[in-house]
């Protein structure tokens, strides 16, 4: 059995999947590229036959990704999977992921088919899936309540079949680690190396992780993950957890070892949180704000002294730096682009020179520039989708209850200017918004956040709106000016929403 336990993220599928979290094909491609970098070994890049914004950001990732499997889920049914099959095409590396539900509370409820009906499809699905790739999983849907026997069954009929990867989720996040852990043990056995067995825990009990890393003790060789644990309902098991965990206690898990390459973490963690909007807690392990401070003043004294006595992994090995002064409004291109390439950010020439002139312009009204500041300003810049609307010019004005907005936006090359009263200034400016654009929104969620620290820190506005109806989009917004920054945070769902309108 291999030492090496294979990372199978699925932040742009399952991550996906968290409210409010949907990505556009430009900011899922900027995520594929990172996860690259991270040493993600396979990449679950999305479910190509949910829509053509979903097959199209598989398609596109799987023709720039270039050392990583490009996985794309899909039901037991030939329209997904043939959906899936031309997605991933082009890449060099491909695996379609094809599942069914094996629980008999599934099987009753909601398939409503007989468990040989399922082995049946589960076969047939297999088998065309194969007739695109040669590497095929497969997953028993809620694993974790399903009978072990039957799943003995289906996981042999499929093998014969020809799956190389046999996933058993717990997809309630029902199980204890003691259960999961024997679970796995008997199917690891039963299987015998036929095919990698894999797990993909949710935290319904907050066990995800410790169910995760109890069936890598038991036999499991492949991990199913999503960065800061984002996903269905509560999440799933967080990447940069079981990577850390295992790397740390090598004590427990003998010569068992990822290819993450730990000091992207930190920059992953910050790359998903700035493009779903989704914040891991302060408390959060590894990446959490506070992951790496310490208040009391005994901690204080001790980590002074020695780290070790109260940090068991450093913030360095993450990838997480000091945030100092590094660059200014006197520094210059080559600078600049060396603070890029050290932070993650590989640039085209057209995109460094875009860049540069935000960081310029940052530096006039900025006296001190820092890490993030430089993170959020080219995140903002390579997840910029088309500019069907684009803010001009803003003035706000606010008294007692009363509150106006004056904008002029540019539209198809003309520009337009209106005015709106609100209940605040926010609200003012998202109603010019929709009166010169004609779409109305409905804002659903709406945070402020700083980016780093000082008077002057970056504003960072993230909204999620939902445009005539339909489902709800998210918008982000970085300006010195709150106000501003809300501003382009509502244009970018706008905008979000007018390309998904003509995808």
């Amino acid at each position: 059995m291999s030492d090496k336990i294979i990372i199978f993220d699925t932040t742009l599928r399952d991550g996906e999947q968290s409210p409010g979290a949907s990505m556009n094909t430009s900011e899922k491609l900027q995520i594929a590229l990172q996860l690259e970098r991270l040493g993600v070994d396979v990449m679950e890049a999305g479910f190509a036959a949910a829509s053509n914004g979903d097959f199209d950001a598989v398609n596109q990732i799987a023709k720039q990704a270039s050392n990583i499997v490009v996985c794309s889920l899909a039901r037991a049914t030939q329209r997904d999977i043939k959906a899936a099959g031309e997605a991933l095409s082009p890449a060099k590396h491909k695996r379609i992921h094809t599942f069914i539900a094996t629980s008999p509370i599934h099987m009753e409820y909601k398939l409503k088919m007989s468990p040989d009906e399922v082995v049946k499809r589960a076969v047939e699905a297999v088998e065309y899936a194969k007739t695109f790739c040669d590497d095929v999983e497969f997953s028993c849907e809620d694993a974790g309540r399903s009978d072990i026997n039957f799943l003995k069954e289906i996981c042999e009929a499929v093998i014969q079949a020809g799956a190389k990867t046999i996933n058993l989720p717990d997809t309630v996040g029902y199980r204890m680690p003691t259960e999961l852990g024997a679970m796995i043990a008997q199917m690891v056995k039963f299987i015998n190396g036929r095919a990698v067995v894999s797990v993909h825990n949710h935290n319904d009990l907050g066990l995800a992780v410790a169910n995760s890393l109890s069936a890598v003790l038991a036999g499991a060789r492949q991990v199913e993950c999503t960065i800061n644990g984002i996903g269905e309902r509560a999440g799933n098991a967080a990447l940069e957890e079981v990577v850390m965990a295992i790397k740390t206690r090598k004590d427990i898990f003998g010569g068992l070892h990822t290819d993450i390459i730990t000091k992207e973490i930190y920059p992953t963690s910050r790359l998903i949180a700035s493009i779903t909007g989704i914040e891991p807690q302060p408390n959060k392990a590894i990446v959490g704000k506070n992951a790496f401070s310490h208040e009391s003043g005994i901690h204080q004294d001790g980590v002074l002294k020695h780290k070790e006595t109260y940090e068991i992994i450093s913030a360095q090995s993450i990838g997480l730096e000091t945030n100092s002064l590094v660059l200014g409004k006197h520094s210059g291109r080559h600078a600049f682009k060396d603070k890029l390439i050290s932070l993650g950010f590989d640039l085209d020439s057209d995109a460094l020179n875009t860049a540069f002139e935000k960081f310029k312009d940052l530096a006039d009204k900025k006296k001190e520039i820092f890490d993030d500041d430089i993170r959020a300003l080219v995140s903002d810049e390579i997840i910029k989708i088309p500019q069907a609307y684009e803010l001009v010019a803003l003035l706000q004005s606010s008294g007692g209850s009363l509150a106006s907005a004056s904008m002029s936006i540019k539209h198809e090359g003309e520009i337009i200017s209106d005015s709106a009263l609100g209940n605040g200034t926010a609200d003012a400016i998202f109603k010019v918004i929709d009166r010169i654009s004609g779409i109305s929104g409905v804002l659903k969620d709406y945070k402020v956040s700083a980016v780093s620290q000082g008077k002057d820190a970056l504003a960072k506005v993230d909204v999620k709106v939902e445009f005539e109806g339909k489902n709800a989009v998210m918008g982000h917004g970085l300006d010195i000016d709150t106000m501003s920054a809300s501003a382009k945070a509502y244009l970018g769902a706008l905008n979000s929403y007018v390309k998904m309108k003509h995808l």
